[in-house]
């Protein structure tokens, strides 16, 4: 079992940054892939980035492509998100993820991941 607690969200204006972290808990962090998903009101949730369990492979929705950047760092338990260039279409309740690596196939698939955190919101004021 992985709990996941996302933190960083908040109210940004346009052209500003934020950077989202999910910590997990357990000892094995590095054997998950992780991803993020983001869901605005009355929209489908939608994915955003995923990252391999060794961090060297990353996934990116081409929407975020070059402004966001997804990372994590075993040692700590977390996932991260940067998020530059925000733009109000990214606001949003942002997601992490985890599903065991060696079951990862579409990355981009919400029915891929077997563990979800609470969300945190994201407003990109314009």
């Amino acid at each position: 079992q992985v709990q996941l607690v996302e933190s960083g969200g908040g109210l940004v204006q346009a052209g500003g940054s934020l950077r989202l972290s999910c910590a997990a808990s357990g000892r094995t962090f590095s054997t998950y892939a992780m991803g993020w998903f983001r869901q605005a009101p009355g929209k489908e949730r939608e994915f955003v980035a995923a990252i391999r369990g060794s961090g060297r492979i990353t996934y990116y929705a081409d929407s975020v492509k070059g402004r966001f950047t997804i990372s994590r760092d075993n040692a700590k338990n977390t996932v991260y998100l940067q998020m530059n260039s925000l733009k109000p279409e990214d606001t949003a309740v942002y997601y992490c993820a985890a599903v065991l690596d060696y079951r990862f196939r579409l990355g981009s698939k919400a029915e891929t991941y077997d563990y979800w955190g609470q969300g945190t919101q994201v407003t990109v004021s314009s």
